[in-house]
């Protein structure tokens, strides 16, 4: 994703990387990332976890305050994972946006809409992704491309796979899981009907996946948060709070499941960003936030969004905090 529009400042340019890793742990014990601590200090390359679990563990939160930023986990894919690189499938794919009947566990009830970024066919498609839409705020694109890793794997494919693994984590929860596209169409849908998706669904949560394109040396994951909107078709307000609620508890959960430090380049260290220019947000009437997993240009965040393993890890993170936020 890019990062223009209005109500948006770039971002300042990057801070230096932490020194002694005692140091970066004493500040994420302090800020709450204990598990990012235990992680790198631990044994960062371990795949092994990497199961469609059942149960969440503990629930963290990510602070308001900015912690200390430090890199991520640097390991490279293991030699397993190379076949899972490019696959397009994840083993929890199947017929497009078909949710299974949900099972019964903690969750039965509870509807989550996951929004997989953008559309592996958009780039067939320029005339119709490049039409404006209303997203309150103003006009702009339907949907875009999305980005890419220097060697050609796609944002799009990243979150379709992505979503389907989430998708059977939270159904093993009991929830009913919908997704906003799924390979069946041949492009988008616009930004202004991801939202209404969700709303149309009476969504308990929705969480749109991406990554980002931002310049080699950028590193970590943000979660990016709903501003206080009324205007035009557009008003947030009801939803900032629940939105901010949920934000947290998946960043908290994502830093602790796969290791992966908040950004170094956006958030302050916190993870967590506020806009007020995406549609996706600004039209969304129930909780929903945006994660950028990871940097598809620099070179250790792709080699991490290129392995399947760590996508796992991903997915259990992302999941792991919607349940927290559901369950309260």
């Amino acid at each position: 994703m890019s990062y223009t529009g209005p109500d948006f400042d770039p971002p300042p340019e990057r801070r230096s990387r932490r020194g002694p890793l005692t140091v970066a742990l004493a500040a994420l014990v302090c800020g709450g990332l204990l598990g990012w601590g235990v992680y790198a200090a631990t044994d960062a390359g371990d795949d092994k976890g990497a199961t469609a679990e059942g149960a969440p563990s503990a629930s963290p939160r990510m602070p308001s305050s900015p912690a200390a930023s430090s890199p991520a986990g640097s390991s490279s894919p293991s030699a397993g994972d190379a076949g899972d690189a490019r696959d397009g499938e994840s083993p929890a794919s199947r017929t497009p946006s078909a949710s299974a009947p949900a099972a019964a566990g903690p969750l039965k009830g509870k509807v989550v809409v996951i929004d997989p970024g953008h559309n592996p066919t958009n780039s067939r498609h320029t005339a119709e992704i490049n039409r404006q839409v209303d997203v309150g705020t103003h006009r702009k694109e339907c949907d875009t491309t999305g980005t890419s890793t220097n060697d050609g794997y796609a944002e799009a494919e990243f979150t379709l796979d992505v979503a389907h693994r989430m998708r059977a984590l939270l159904e093993k929860q009991g929830a009913t899981v919908k997704l906003t596209q799924d390979r069946d169409r041949p492009y988008g849908p616009c930004v202004d009907e991801r939202a209404r998706i969700g709303n149309a669904a009476k969504a308990d949560a929705v969480v749109s996946i991406h990554a980002d394109g931002s310049g080699a040396g950028n590193r970590g994951f943000h979660v990016i948060l709903p501003g206080s909107v009324d205007e035009g078709e557009a008003d947030t307000r009801a939803v900032v709070a629940p939105s901010r609620e949920l934000g947290e508890r998946i960043a908290g959960n994502f830093v602790r499941v796969t290791g992966t430090a908040p950004s170094n380049y956006i958030g302050g260290g916190t993870g967590l960003v506020t806009r007020k220019d995406l549609g996706g947000l600004n039209l969304s009437t129930v909780p929903k936030v945006f994660i950028e997993c990871g940097n598809m240009r620099d070179s250790k965040d792709a080699a991490l969004l290129t392995s399947g393993a760590w996508r796992q890890k991903a997915a259990r993170g992302i999941s792991e905090g919607i349940v927290s936020f559901l369950r309260g």
